[in-house]
């Protein structure tokens, strides 16, 4: 199997099971010298586990990273940084009734059909639970863009039609786990919990918005042909379990202005040269320059539910599947610590490449 890492310098490579002895990865490229904050590390996968409130799959992980390479005395030395999550609290006996089904809009039948073979235990490889592998070297990650400066986070802004218009300038990181949405709108929090409590008592799921922020970031990073800075932080959000959309800046809405409208004006400001709008999302030719990066994250509603629908197995006969186990009714909650974490790896990466960055 192609495809299991990410990056070009600063490089992450991820394996497991959903329902294996672990999930595990390797960071190629980390610079030497790095003290590590540990603890920082742990928060970042508590903010991701399963089981963390009445809105998240029941599924109980502890998420706890044992490193195995890289790292001495708390500081990286520069060499591959192995780390491996145990995995203990697998019900594989949930999943025998799929074993010969394909389940609506699941990796199933394509995995099968690619494969020749699939772990139907939770979806294997396909499942979400890989994704706690990117939010260990997403807060690697996110320890180096700090020594730059540079600031990421992520909240959820949508939840099927309950919208929040914070401006992503003036959100504070701390309002964003002040709830267990992760919404920093406080009233349309409260809603946007009580509608996916319904959604769940119904045995139905919901989808909606995440939108990520960059502050700080320095002019330059992004090669401006086939690794535009924009593309490859696409890449890495669409890569994520669920997600059907990506948009940058003011993406799909901007089709409805004019060039008059939407072009951002250069001044001279407190920075040195700035825009005075931000309608390019902080890149411009595929390149920062040096505003605010703002975008928004589309992520389909949980595939797994608790009602019965048509399919067919895999000899093509119809059949009625009715999903058991555990799952989430909304994955928005937890995928804000890994999309902060795809953000990180792709702004280390690129800082990283830039041959006028310096530790």
């Amino acid at each position: 199997m192609a495809g299991n890492s990410i990056g070009q310098i600063f490089r992450l490579t991820t394996f497991g099971e959903s329902h294996g002895i672990a999930i595990g990865g390797v960071i190629d490229g980390c610079p030497a010298g790095l003290f590590l904050d540990l603890e920082q590390i742990r928060h970042e996968l508590q903010r991701r586990k399963p089981g963390q409130s009445a809105i998240t799959t029941q599924r109980k992980e502890d998420d706890e990273v044992e490193f195995l390479s890289g790292i001495f005395e708390d500081k990286t030395t520069g060499t591959p940084i192995g780390f491996v999550i145990k995995n203990k609290d697998q019900k594989s006996k949930d999943y025998s009734h799929i074993k010969d089904s394909y389940r609506p809009s699941h990796a199933d039948y394509t995995y099968q059909e690619k494969y020749g073979n699939r772990d139907y235990r939770g979806g294997g490889r396909s499942s979400a639970r890989e994704t706690a592998c990117r939010v260990v070297a997403g807060a690697i990650a996110k320890q180096i863009l700090h020594s730059y400066g540079v600031d990421v986070f992520s909240y959820v802004s949508q939840i099927h039609n309950l919208v929040t218009h914070l401006d992503p300038e003036q959100v504070k990181i701390a309002d964003i786990d002040a709830n267990i949405v992760r919404c920093p709108d406080k009233e349309m929090a409260l809603q946007m919990e009580e509608y996916i409590k319904e959604v769940k008592k119904a045995g139905d799921s919901v989808g909606g918005v995440i939108t990520g922020v960059a502050k700080n970031v320095p002019v330059g990073l992004g090669e401006p042909v086939f690794d535009k800075l924009h593309a490859d932080i696409g890449k890495a959000m669409l890569s994520i379990n669920a997600v059907k959309g990506f948009e940058i800046g003011s993406g799909f809405g901007g089709t409805f202005l004019l060039g008059s409208e939407h072009n951002d004006e250069f001044i001279s400001g407190e920075k040195g040269i700035e825009t005075r709008s931000n309608n390019s999302g902080g890149i411009q030719g595929g390149i920062s320059n040096g505003e605010l990066i703002y975008f928004n994250v589309a992520f389909k509603p949980t595939a797994t539910i608790i009602k019965p629908q048509n399919s067919v197995d895999k000899e093509g006969s119809p059949i009625v599947l009715e999903g058991k186990g555990r799952h989430d009714p909304c994955v928005l909650p937890r995928a804000v610590p890994i999309v902060d974490a795809m953000l990180a790896l792709t702004l280390v990466d690129h800082i990283l490449r830039n041959k006028t960055a310096k530790l």
